[in-house]
Order: structure tokens, then C-alpha cells, then sequence
């Protein structure tokens, strides 16, 4: 079958970044990218970042899949 949507999940590595935000302090945080590309004819754009953004909240507090918040 075709598919509409595909997800992909990085490896997850340390990266530099500015910790905490504008404090100049550089701290080295895991990073994992996400990618998600999906067929612009099934899905619209706002329902497939609201998605991706929903994975992001998941992944970052895996709480969230076992209270469905």
C-alpha cells in the first residue's frame, strides 16, 4: 500500500548548545533529529507538525504515552 507518512528518528548524540537558554554557557545535552516527511495530498501541514510535535513531547516525557496526555 502506499504510504502517506514516513518518520524517521535519529541516532542520539551529545551536541554543544547554549544551557540555559541566553545564559552564554555552553553544556554539552542529547539531541536525537527528526525528520517526517509525508504526502502533502493526504495530510495537511498543521496536522502533520502537530504530530511530529506530539513525538517530540513523548519522546522528551515518555510519561505522557501511559497518562494519554
Amino acid at each position: 500500500a502506499p504510504q502517506s507518512g514516513i518518520l524517521g528518528m535519529h541516532t542520539i548524540k551529545n551536541r554543544p548548545i547554549e544551557y540555559p537558554a541566553a545564559s552564554g554557557q555552553i553544556a554539552l545535552r542529547p539531541m536525537m533529529y527528526l525528520a517526517h516527511s509525508y504526502d502533502h495530498r493526504m495530510i495537511d501541514g498543521a496536522e502533520a507538525v502537530q504530530f511530529l510535535v506530539k513525538v517530540k513531547q513523548c519522546i522528551e516525557d515518555p510519561q505522557r504515552i501511559l497518562l494519554g496526555l
